[in-house]
């Protein structure tokens, strides 16, 4: 059996980001053939995919593929904001906002099973998520998509890459610009008053009527100081309704007026938004180490 030399093991581990006693165990594996033992940590690191697939992903990018009218936002999520930075990550992510803008796949699942090859891994979506996974050690999950593709014009901000907006308009593109900018500060939860979801308004009337009833006034002053609250909120998380960051003399909807511009619609997207993250007890972990260790 040949040798295995340092230069193959760091020549294999440079291919395929195995850590490096991984390496040494494919080649000798193979007898030092450097394409059987890369075809070997593919299955091993294929195998990761499995084990990794339970952890939390609250970390992650968001990315937005535009081309004339059509457009798509996504949300790709990892374990650490270290791998939100890695580059063979992000054009994953990057990757899939254009397929999802070409393709119009009705759902996470229709997206995974797109073509695509990257890194080496392939023919699928789901094959390249799976190859990463193994390659970088970290569990990864689509979690979310938006595709426009309605005739109207597009505008899109990324703020980074945790926060991304898109914007469907009509009139002038540095207004639609703007807005995308306003609505990634602002995080408006509606286009106007009348689009804001029915449960959010329920909530925020059940908090103020709490607290205007520990006022002790009467009912009607009390009803009144619940209605001021819920109009207040609902200009508050209103996009139209909001000041615009650029001039908080006017809002959003007379900057639009002024710029001849109709906004139809817009999608943002916060990484980890909504995900519960893994809070780790560092004291307690160490705890339960030297519990195991003393056997108890």
């Amino acid at each position: 059996m040949p040798a295995i030399t340092a230069s193959m093991v760091a020549e294999l581990r440079a291919k395929t980001d195995a850590p490096m006693m991984e390496c040494k165990k494919a080649l000798t594996e193979a007898d030092g053939d450097m394409a059987r033992a890369e075809e070997i940590l593919r299955v091993k690191l294929g195998n990761k995919a499995g084990k990794a697939a339970s952890r939390v992903t609250a970390e992650g990018v968001v990315a937005a593929y535009v081309e004339g009218s059509t457009g798509a936002i996504i949300e790709v999520n990892c374990e650490t904001d270290f791998v939100s930075k890695n580059d063979a990550f992000q054009a994953f992510v990057k990757s899939l906002a254009e397929l999802v803008a070409k393709n119009d796949p009705a759902d996470v699942a229709a997206l995974s099973a797109l073509p695509l090859s990257q890194d080496g891994f392939g023919p699928t979506v789901e094959d390249v998520r799976k190859g990463l996974i193994g390659k970088i050690g970290e569990n990864m999950t689509i979690r979310r998509f938006k595709r426009y593709a309605g005739g109207g014009k597009l505008a899109y901000y990324l703020h980074g890459t945790r926060i991304g907006v898109v914007v469907e308009y009509d009139g002038d593109d540095v207004a639609a610009k703007d807005v995308a900018m306003h609505v990634a500060a602002m995080k408006p939860v509606a286009l106007s008053a009348a689009d804001v979801p029915a449960e959010l308004i329920e909530k925020e009337r059940s908090i103020a009527q709490q607290k205007a009833a520990e006022s002790g006034k009467p009912a009607d002053i009390v009803a009144k100081m619940v209605e001021g609250s819920v109009q207040k909120y609902l200009k508050e998380v209103s996009l139209l309704n909001q000041a615009f960051v650029k001039n908080d003399k006017q809002s959003v909807e007379q900057m639009l007026k002024a710029a001849n511009t109709t906004v139809k619609g817009f999608t943002l997207y916060v990484v980890g938004e909504g995900i519960e993250k893994k809070q780790d007890d560092f004291a307690a972990e160490v705890a339960a180490q030297v519990a195991a260790a003393k056997g108890q």
